[in-house]
């Protein structure tokens, strides 16, 4: 019996190839539209669908594929006597070679002008169709989805080696692809219908790489990105020098990307274990490295850094002078790259640090599901602001505690951060009670404290913290209040000359 090869693509790479390819090797070759036209173009003797089932495609092509000729055709278990039997009975044929891939609902999502009509347009039917039926009888049936593919396929075609583990592993490519696919329809209706947290969440990502080990060396692990472009997301930035990025390199530098997010001017942020461990802000990025390098000189030293300006030969030179496993900067001078790509270790990754792109969702893994919520995008707002001291923040304090609460957003809870024009100068990190966060910061910032600022991610439960800062000179705090023993807090502000802001707002941060 001839054997039968159907084409259907909408990536048409390598297609040519491929079907000359089948052809040579004796396969029929059926196909459909655009598909068909290409084919018999190249002069390859394609035949159309509509021969084998003798029905025209109908529905301004809708429908060409649906139908027991070709499903029947890719279904049957050659070795059942009863399918056989069928099959003869109904004159169907047998297919064994599938390749499609499928309307290009993706690509069709990431155009700005895609009206809706053109979103359910392509969505495939068909081709899914095919697919997953030529996948599940694997067994009897090669279903090629992916160009890439095609070379390895027709060589062992050629030398008769293709076996039973290559067409299963091609049928779970498919099924992952279909997946996806799906996935991503689902994704866009839930958008349509406003609707982010339905009964059920398929998400769907691509790998970027396998990664040499996890958090630790023991544990094995792989980088994947959102099939879709994301704006200020490190899947989407350019490596210009150093290694492969690691586990723990990948969440230090996500991070920093949200940190720096937060700035407008000049800013630079300095990064340690997902911690902000400097950040500082100037009129110029030389300046505000400057800040961020001091504001923890030992905690910045294998860090990652990120700067939302260029990088310069100035601050190149700056950056050199240390160790650090990460640079992230919209671009680097040649100058600045000549200096920094004599430094073996460090990485250098050009990423556009101005266009973030709003709301997100961020998931995250438990022991046997997940947790969804909205990207934390939070900014200070004068409608729930107030301010229940009897001093009012100085224009300089209100600059600096603005400053603060950006920063704070990012530490982990419980969180403290103390600043002073425009810099970072002690940062209390994922303590266990708020004091002891406080007690850090206070520590680490030194003299530098007396008449600096202090953010809270979250309220005071007692007055304590209030106390430990008046100690320290801190003459302005913010905080988002809440707690039922505020008054306690503000009494103890009062008593010190503190002035204190309530946001209204917290951050935490686990």
């Amino acid at each position: 019996m001839t054997k039968r090869a159907l084409l259907s693509v909408s990536n048409k790479s390598g297609l040519i190839e491929f079907a000359r390819g089948l052809h040579h090797l004796d396969y029929e070759l059926i196909s459909t539209g655009g598909t068909l036209r290409t084919l018999q173009e190249a002069g390859l003797p394609a035949i159309p669908v509509e021969q084998v089932t003798s029905f025209p495609e109908i529905l301004e092509g809708r429908v060409k594929t649906l139908h027991p000729f070709i499903h029947g055709g890719l279904l049957a278990k050659v070795d059942n006597p009863d399918h056989q039997e069928q099959l003869k009975e109904h004159g169907i044929q047998p297919i064994d070679i599938v390749v499609v891939n499928l309307y290009p609902f993706k690509e069709t999502l990431e155009c700005v002008d895609a009206t809706k009509e053109d979103m359910i347009e392509n969505i495939d039917i068909g081709g899914p169709t095919m697919l997953r039926a030529a996948a599940k009888n694997y067994q009897y049936v090669t279903v090629v989805v992916d160009p890439n593919d095609y070379d390895t396929v027709l060589a062992k075609l050629n030398t008769n080696t293709l076996d039973l583990v290559d067409r299963e592993e091609l049928a779970a490519k498919v099924f992952r692809h279909t997946a996806q696919y799906d996935a991503l329809i689902a994704q866009y209706f839930m958008k349509e219908t406003s609707n982010p947290f339905p009964e059920t969440l398929t998400v769907t990502y691509e790998k970027v790489q396998t990664l040499r080990y996890g958090e630790n060396p023991h544990q094995e692990a792989a980088f994947y990105k959102q099939p879709l472009r994301t704006t200020m997301s490190l899947a989407e930035s350019k490596q210009l020098h150093g290694k492969d990025l690691s586990y723990n390199n990948i969440q230090d530098a996500n991070a920093c990307i949200e940190i720096i997010a937060e700035y407008n001017q000049p800013a630079a942020v300095a990064v340690k274990h997902m911690n902000p461990c400097g950040i500082g802000v100037s009129d110029t990025l030389e300046d505000a490295f400057q800040k961020a390098y001091d504001a923890d000189p030992v905690s910045i030293f294998g860090g990652i850094v990120a700067l939302n300006r260029e990088v310069t030969e100035a601050v190149a030179e700056k950056l050199s002078q240390i160790f650090l496993e990460i640079v992230i900067a919209p671009s680097f001078t040649e100058d600045a790259l000549a200096i920094l790509t004599k430094k073996k270790n460090i990485r250098l990754l050009e990423l556009p640090l101005d266009d973030h792109n709003g709301k997100t969702h961020q998931l995250v893994s438990v022991h046997g599901g997940i947790l969804v919520q909205d990207t934390d995008l939070g900014h200070l707002d004068e409608k729930t602001m107030t301010v229940p001291t009897k001093r009012k923040p100085t224009e300089a304090e209100m600059a600096s505690l603005t400053f603060a609460w950006k920063a704070v957003k990012h530490v982990k809870s419980n969180a403290i951060v103390l600043a002073k024009d425009e810099q970072t100068i002690g940062v209390g990190a994922g303590q266990m009670n708020r004091v002891g966060a406080a007690k850090i910061a206070i520590e680490q910032a030194g003299d530098k404290a007396k008449g600096a600022v202090m953010a809270s991610d979250a309220f005071f439960p007692m007055p304590d913290t209030v106390e430990a800062a008046a100690k320290a000179g801190i003459t302005a705090i913010i905080q988002p209040g809440g707690s039922k023993r505020d008054q306690d807090s503000i009494d103890m502000c009062d008593q010190y000359g503190i002035a204190m802001v309530f946001t209204g707002m917290r951050h935490f941060k686990h």
